[in-house]
């Protein structure tokens, strides 16, 4: 008979183990070896078994062991200096502290849909949430004021099993909260916290909202599980990117104007900083800024315009894709339905709502509302996610900003980077501290990792190697078993992969774009790679595909075919139930990291950071952070045959390229052994991605990025924006509505120049304009010349500006503007002119989306430069 109800019943600690309750409650415990150790001396037994959560550890040991730890002085030492530690760790000041006080935002609020944290907290899917797990970790060791707001999911993500025939399964575990590391976030009276939204049909929803701590960082996840609500409300957040339509808009609604509901509620009963920057990591929840809006509205008296510039101002949005389809997208008449209506908020008309997501752009989607397009109208600020993601992101939403070149598009980027304290081995840690101590204590030194003894740092590798191997064959054990299997025909799992073997990982989601069959191109190629007399691979490989994807399971299920079959079974595995704990084998015990997706559709890609944070070497088409940060010597790069239409032609040059690369390029190095059996050139390779790389993939290094680039500029324009009763806000609105009314007749009525006609390198060219400001005053604008080289088409390449000023104005209003363009290189060189906007409170030139341009490239000087 099955429960109608599941809850979790806490254990009641003696008193001298009260202490362990406060350090299963702080998740810091997640990223600390010693806090780990602690719970793992609890009971070493029972600490495997439940997969080394530390709640589950505290809900099953037994009285009599709680009993005889109350009377172990020993552990009761070592309990006490944690929790010691902990509170030295929340207390110091860290590296954000040492920053300018004025500069430094006093809070920043930080939404995602999802976060990795760790295993026992399974409210993830993918990269996104990991990636927002290390960023809150990272804010903690730093000292950075980040609160977290996401969505507590009853069932999360799905687990991931296989059918016989190697079909995925999804099952939805449920999850009770009191069971997790969380607690309930209460008034001082001891009520629950409620935030409410409005629905349609004079309908409410209703949230509570659970506190879970991460190191100094705290984390609000809002849950409509209560009982105010009625029962299609309560599954709201039962699981992460479930449902459709109606569904996934109240997710995000909960998650944007929900969360900044609970914020407001955190902040005023714990006395909590309130946030001056808010960060959208992707466009789930957009729906923030219309919260902060209408605050603004109804509680300080701005105007829509006003409050919209106040908001954008102290806004920063993240996308994460450079793929269209994972963009979320609303019909506008669901949009209309939630925000219009009886349901419209008097401060909120829903057509200026309509008009933030609107795709009114060449080759947009009049009939979709587009979450990162809102986004991004609603952030002064806006980043992708590598070098190579900004530039793919710039041509991808150019049509926001105008007719301006895909180069002056307003969005940059901060590469990511992983939380070393998840993702680097403990024996690479400790390896560090013996040998490279100063790159522990202070992060400086990274040259010294080359003077590691050769011996040590392949003895390290080879213990990685052993754990994975031991980790892959129980998870294939218990896949077998869930599949059917019996007994005897498991037993070859005992010899399944071998810790000697050069080892290759795989493991990501399996959307299309990512290929994780490419390796299969040729399976006949394959098996004599993995099946190699002297110099053999094995490969092993994990992921999920979204359980609406159908393509991506048969991807997975043609592995797994393959992966069956008793030849080759030994030397390839398919591990299910991809999680933070297998990424964390996987990434520690791979010798090499392979990623082979479609250039450039990988937005960064960070697994492949943790590998060669634990001594692995890449193996990958240049995309994302490897586009970026390859050098020749810190792995192998496949090549890329982007250029080509036909994608099976391309699929089956990349795989080729593939094989050549593992047979005779990445074995052979693995292979290559000296006197003492070591892989010397292997092992340099190892210690040159170490000592490259490290400062560049550090989460720490990611978020000096966003701090400084981009979290102390938004504090600065949100100051300017709210000071002085919002004089800020007020001001620069109603200069966009005059610019904006007046945009239409700006014009560039003539240009011409002066120099000589075969210039020599060093020389000046006069540049003179005639414009026509349509009524504005010359402070509001800029006129400037583009110049620099240009290709077969006239088309400028990374121009250069230069203002024109000493404006003359003509008796009918016309101005003249004057200037000098330098002559500094030789070759063919070109000029253009462009009107943009000027005010000092624009985060850049092209924020409004308006430029005049001349209506024809006359003017244009081409030629050779000697």
């Amino acid at each position: 008979m099955k429960a109608i109800r599941r809850f979790t019943v806490r254990t009641v600690l003696p008193a001298p183990l009260r202490g362990l309750e406060e350090l299963v409650l702080n998740l810091r415990w997640s990223w600390h070896h010693e806090t780990l150790d602690v719970f793992r001396s609890v009971d070493p037994e029972l600490w495997d078994l439940v997969r080394h959560d530390p709640v589950r550890l505290l809900g099953e040991v037994s009285p009599e062991r709680l009993a005889q730890l109350s009377q172990d002085r020993r552990f009761l030492r070592r309990l006490q200096d944690a929790i010691e530690d902990l509170h030295e760790y929340l207390g110091s000041p860290r590296w954000y502290q040492g920053l300018d006080a004025a500069a430094r935002p006093a809070s920043i609020a930080y939404f995602s849909p999802e976060y990795g944290i760790t295993a026992a907290l399974p409210q993830y899917s993918g990269g996104l949430g990991i990636l927002a797990g290390d960023h809150l970790k990272t804010a903690s060791d730093l000292g950075v004021p980040i609160i977290g707001v996401g969505l507590l999911y009853r069932h999360g993500y799905f687990s991931q099993s296989l059918s016989p025939d190697g079909w995925q399964l999804e099952r939805y575990p449920t999850f009770d909260p009191n069971g997790l590391p969380l607690t309930l976030l209460r008034e001082p009276d001891g009520t629950p916290v409620r935030v409410t939204i409005g629905l349609p049909q004079g309908r409410d929803l209703h949230a509570q909202v659970w506190l879970a701590q991460v190191g100094r960082v705290p984390q609000l996840l809002l849950d409509s599980d209560v009982e105010d609500n009625d029962p299609a409300a309560r599954d709201i957040t039962d699981r992460l990117y479930g449902g459709g339509g109606d569904h996934r808009l109240l997710q995000e609604m909960l998650l944007g104007i929900g969360g900044v509901r609970a914020i407001r509620a955190y902040c005023r009963i714990s006395g909590h900083p309130a946030p001056e920057v808010f960060h959208t990591n992707e466009g789930h929840a957009g729906f923030l800024g219309l919260e902060r809006i209408r605050e603004l509205v109804s509680e300080q008296g701005l105007s829509f315009d006003e409050s919209l510039e106040s908001v954008r101002a102290g806004t920063v949005f993240t996308t994460h894709t450079p793929v269209p389809a994972g963009i979320d997208r609303f019909p506008r008449e669901l949009i209309s339905k939630y925000f219009g209506g009886v349901n419209e908020e008097r401060d909120v008309p829903v057509d200026r709502v309509l008009a933030l997501g609107a795709e009114d752009y060449p080759d947009g989607d009049r009939t979709v509302f587009n979450m990162a397009v809102m986004g991004m109208r609603l952030a002064q600020r806006v980043n992708g996610v590598s070098e190579l993601h900004g530039e793919v992101s710039r041509e991808m939403f150019g049509g926001l900003w105008g007719g301006f070149d895909t180069g002056d598009v307003p969005i940059g980027f901060v590469t990511n980077g992983v939380h070393p304290g998840t993702w680097v081995a403990r024996e690479v840690l400790e390896l560090a501290e013996r040998e490279v101590p100063a790159l522990v204590e202070t992060g400086q030194g990274w040259a010294d990792v080359r003077k590691v003894p050769e011996g040590e740092m392949w003895r390290v590798r080879g213990v990685l190697r052993g754990r994975l191997v031991r980790e892959a064959r129980r998870r294939l054990r218990e896949s077998w078993r869930q599949r059917g299997a019996s007994a005897a025909e498991i037993s070859w799992i005992d010899d399944a992969l071998d810790p000697e073997v050069l080892t290759i990982g795989f493991a990501r989601r399996v959307p299309s774009y990512k290929r994780l069959t490419l390796m299969m191109q040729d399976p006949d190629r394959l098996k004599e790679l993995l099946l190699h007399p002297t110099r053999p691979v094995q490969i092993v490989i994990a992921g999920k595909a979204h359980p609406a994807d159908e393509g991506g399971k048969r991807l997975i299920q043609e592995i797994v075919r393959f992966a069956d079959a008793e030849d080759v079974r030994h030397r390839i595995v398919f591990l299910p139930d991809y999680d933070m704990a297998l990424g964390q084998s996987l990434v520690q015990g791979c010798d090499v990291w392979m990623n082979n997706p479609l250039r450039p559709l990988e937005a960064c890609g960070t697994s492949g950071m943790k590998s060669a944070l634990n001594g692995g070497l890449n193996l990958s088409i240049r995309d994302g952070w490897w586009d970026e940060w390859y050098d020749g010597q810190n792995g192998w790069a496949i090549p890329s045959a982007d250029g080509l239409s036909a994608p099976e032609r391309r699929d089956a040059l990349e795989a080729a390229a593939l094989y050549e690369l593992i047979e005779d390029h990445v074995s052979v190095t693995f292979y290559d052994r000296n006197g003492s059996d070591l892989p010397r050139h292997w092992l340099e390779m190892v210690k040159h991605t170490i000592a490259t790389l490290g400062p560049k993939v550090l989460a720490p290094r990611m978020l000096h990025d966003y701090v400084q680039g981009y979290y102390a500029p938004a504090a600065a324009s949100a100051r300017a924006m709210s000071g002085d009763g919002h004089a800020g806000a007020r001001s620069l609105a109603a200069w966009k509505q005059r610019v904006l009314k007046a945009w239409p007749s700006v014009a560039v009525e003539h240009v011409e120049s002066s120099g000589e006609e075969s210039p020599h390198v060093g020389a000046r060219l006069t540049v003179r304009v005639v414009v026509d400001l349509g009524g504005l005053d010359p402070d509001d604008v800029a006129v400037e010349v583009a110049y620099g080289r240009v290709d077969d088409s006239d088309v400028l390449i990374e121009p250069s500006y230069v203002d024109l000023d000493g404006a003359e104005r003509f008796e009918d209003g016309r101005l003249r503007y004057v200037g000098d363009v330098p002559l500094g290189r030789s070759g063919s060189f070109g000029y253009n002119v462009r009107v943009v906007p000027r005010n000092r409170m624009l985060a850049s030139q092209a924020e409004m989306g308006l430029i005049a341009l001349p209506p024809a490239p006359h003017g244009m000087t081409n030629g050779d430069l000697r």
